[in-house]
């Protein structure tokens, strides 16, 4: 069932009622949601099956329909929540958009996920620790989408001095930088380094511009 299905269901839009089965996925995608608050305030340590249960609001009991420990739901949860973060880059990225625009598209989409969900860096970092197969799964699926749609871009002709053996190293240098500017803006301590939103965006996407997407002097 899509996100936007599942929107649906959550407000109560339509007057049908709800089967057996989109009763158990909404609870289900409660626990997750409720877990990602959590762990966002508590970190995984703390994040205890009494809390998650509670701020998704069901029993205790309930939790275990769903998942057999604490863990098991570890480590879905990144994935889930990363699933979420592509669908809104997804959905940000006009039809028309092309080149680096696109780029430009999908940074705005990343930098409007992390303001719209401030839990979900410590739900990224910590689970390195304390969900590790989570963590790499996440990783994996990000890289391989991103690889994927800078492939489309060579396709087209839009990136031209960079080869798709080239591109790994590419997208992770990318999500480097995105990781890093987080913690610029989540830092007090680094209030001395941070420009101003929009400064940050023009420069980034001024090395796309100048680097990845110049324009072959062929």
């Amino acid at each position: 069932m899509s996100k936007t299905q599942m929107d649906k269901l959550r407000s109560g839009k339509g007057s049908r009622k709800l089967t057996r089965a989109e009763r158990s996925e909404l609870t289900r995608e409660s626990l997750l949601r409720a877990a990602a608050e959590i762990i966002g305030e508590v970190g995984y340590r703390d994040a205890s099956i009494t809390l998650i249960a509670q701020r998704a609001g069901i029993a205790n009991g309930t939790f275990y329909n769903y998942f057999d420990t604490r863990q098991d739901l570890f480590d879905v949860l990144l994935p889930y929540v990363g699933e979420n973060l592509l669908n809104t880059i997804t959905q940000s990225i006009g039809s028309e958009t092309t080149g680096v625009e696109r780029e430009r598209s999908r940074y705005r989409a990343y930098v409007e996920f992390y303001r719209c969900n401030p839990g979900f860096s410590r739900v990224l970092d910590e689970a390195a620790v304390y969900a590790p197969v989570a963590f790499q799964t996440h990783i994996r699926v990000f890289a391989e989408g991103y690889i994927r749609a800078l492939r489309r871009c060579i396709e087209r002709g839009e990136i031209q001095d960079f080869d798709e053996g080239e591109l790994p190293a590419v997208v992770f240098m990318l999500m480097g930088a995105r990781s890093y500017f987080n913690i610029l803006n989540e830092m007090p301590e680094l209030e001395s380094f941070r420009p101003s939103a929009q400064k940050l965006e023009d420069t980034y996407i001024k090395i796309l511009t100048n680097g990845l997407f110049a324009k072959s002097a062929d």
